[in-house]
């Protein structure tokens, strides 16, 4: 929806806690991108302004009581015309769950202007683009890195392992942690693009090289970087069927 002073995002902000609404109200009021329209301080309230006002984008926080932040995101994307969603919230534990619901973005609090203009960016960027194409799978990950996230697209990431209850995701020569079963975060990953090797282990299909057999039924994956990474017995099936085998 076109804003009346010219292509602005008509915005409204949701979050409970009035300093935070005040705060996101004098930041956006300095960003010639937006147009504020409205600001709710709960989940329903924000559901009866969404469908009242029509906004294009919500900040929207994450942690409410009774309907949260992730509520509405699911309540919204069941519409086949809904606004971009830019979560902001004090919490880097539910990025994953966020990215399932097609989010534009993740800000972490205390909001920082420079890091929000990059949201409204990504925003403008996909309704520019008409939308983005929807998939079942996860194609980004933010990663909690210092004071914010970074972004992470998912054929960025070579191997995944499992460290208790996060996963260290391998991206060239650096690795990152995210607080995210391994089991989680196979279901969500593509499986045309990844391959789960060992309870501890998915590897990005493309890095790997071939398959060795190492005798007494013991097989390892080895890797375009020359690693050779055992597989277990479980999963095993399925990596020599990926090999024709």
């Amino acid at each position: 929806m076109a804003d009346e002073n010219g292509d602005r995002l008509r915005t409204l902000i949701v979050d409970d806690e009035p300093l935070a609404v005040e705060r996101m109200q004098v930041i956006c009021s300095k960003m010639d991108d937006l147009h504020v329209v409205g600001t709710a301080s709960d989940g329903a309230q924000a559901l009866r302004l969404i469908e009242a006002l029509g906004p294009d984008l919500i900040l929207l926080d994450m942690t409410m009581p009774e309907v949260d932040g992730l509520s509405v995101a699911r309540e919204l994307a069941g519409q086949e015309e809904r606004p971009a969603v830019v979560f902001v919230t004090a919490h880097d534990n539910y990025a994953v769950e966020a990215f399932d619901l097609d989010a534009v973005d993740y800000v972490l609090k205390p909001v920082k202007p420079d890091r929000l203009e990059r949201a409204i960016q990504r925003a403008l960027s996909r309704r520019s683009e008409g939308g983005r194409t929807e998939s079942k799978w996860l194609e980004e990950l933010w990663i909690p890195h210092r004071s914010e996230l970074i972004r992470i697209e998912t054929d960025e990431v070579s191997r995944i392992d499992a460290e208790r209850d996060y996963v260290r995701l391998h991206v060239g020569d650096r690795s990152y942690l995210l607080l995210q079963t391994i089991a989680g975060l196979e279901k969500r990953l593509d499986p045309a693009k990844f391959i789960r090797i060992h309870r501890s282990t998915i590897l990005r299909k493309e890095h790997i090289k071939g398959l060795r057999h190492d005798g007494l039924g013991v097989w390892s994956v080895e890797m375009d970087d020359g690693e050779a990474l055992r597989i277990g017995r479980t999963y095993l099936p399925k990596v020599k069927a990926m090999a024709g085998r």
